[in-house]
């Protein structure tokens, strides 16, 4: 059975290529953006299959009517993909306060209010599967993308709780999380901080860590949503990409070895058992 998504941030980087995935099967595609004519050859190909919507996730009450809009014109909507987002790169001391507020005001609440305009066509059908795309960073952290991480870790929280809040009326919630990919979020995609010298040598070992290692492909990121969303049980967290899970595995048993060996301190700060 065909269905029916609502895609934002679908200009270029993953939010394309999972709009072309889904038309290419014959599904359709409501695919937000903040300039449509980057759209424009999708309606040319695909015509009534996909609605372009002009949006700024970060206007709640425009990202409401978007997406009453997307439900009024296909009748419903079963996949939400919450993909607008951008990098901001920086350390936690560089970061200016215009750029930290931009940050969560895209990547964190632009995707609390699509999830929020979302909920009530979803529950009433009592069915509808909401993607959000964190990152790697949102699990496992490095130097230099403190904002960025932030971001993805409130992501995170959020939609750990909303997927335990809405367990029981058919709405299923995946996490994406991302390792590297050859996409442009460093470059005209993201945002920078400026540099401060006391960090150019965390910032030299940070590039020396990913230098070398291989990119995914964004074109397979498409397909491999499709599994996704496909799944009778879709996961709650999933990694895009080869090289996320053997570091993750490795911070995990690190930060389950620390909180082993404070237990002691831990009983300690519970004080006496009444």
């Amino acid at each position: 059975m065909s269905k029916t998504w609502l895609i934002t941030g679908s200009s270029r980087g993953f939010g394309r290529q999972f709009v072309e995935a889904a038309l290419s099967r014959g599904d359709k595609v409501a695919a937000t953006a903040r300039d449509t004519a980057a759209l424009a050859d999708l309606v040319t190909a695909y015509e009534d299959a996909v609605l372009p919507i002009a949006l700024d996730v970060t206007d709640r009450g425009a990202v409401f009517a978007a997406v009453e809009r997307a439900h009024a014109h296909f009748g419903r909507l079963d996949v939400v993909v919450n993909n607008a987002g951008y990098a901001l790169f920086g350390m936690v001391e560089e970061l200016s306060e215009e750029q930290i507020r931009d940050q969560f005001e895209t990547n964190f609440f632009g995707t609390l209010w699509v999830t929020q305009a979302a909920l009530p066509f979803l529950r009433a059908q009592g069915s509808g599967h909401i993607v959000q795309i964190s990152s790697f960073g949102g699990v496992a952290p490095w130097p230099n993308m403190g904002g960025y991480h932030a971001s993805k870790w409130a992501l995170e929280g959020l939609t750990d709780t909303l997927a335990q809040e809405v367990a029981g009326s058919g709405i299923k919630v995946t996490l994406v999380e991302p390792n590297n990919f050859a996409t442009d979020a460093a470059g005209p995609s993201g945002a920078h901080a400026q540099p401060l010298p006391a960090y150019d040598g965390v910032r030299a070992a940070v590039v020396a860590a990913f230098s070398g290692a291989p990119a995914g492909d964004p074109a397979a990121a498409g397909p491999a949503l499709l599994k996704v969303v496909d799944a009778e049980n879709p996961p709650l967290r999933v990694f895009f990409g080869s090289a996320s899970l053997p570091v993750v595995s490795q911070v995990y048993a690190e930060r389950l070895k620390t909180w082993n060996d404070w237990a002691e301190v831990s009983a300690l700060a519970q004080g006496a058992q009444t």
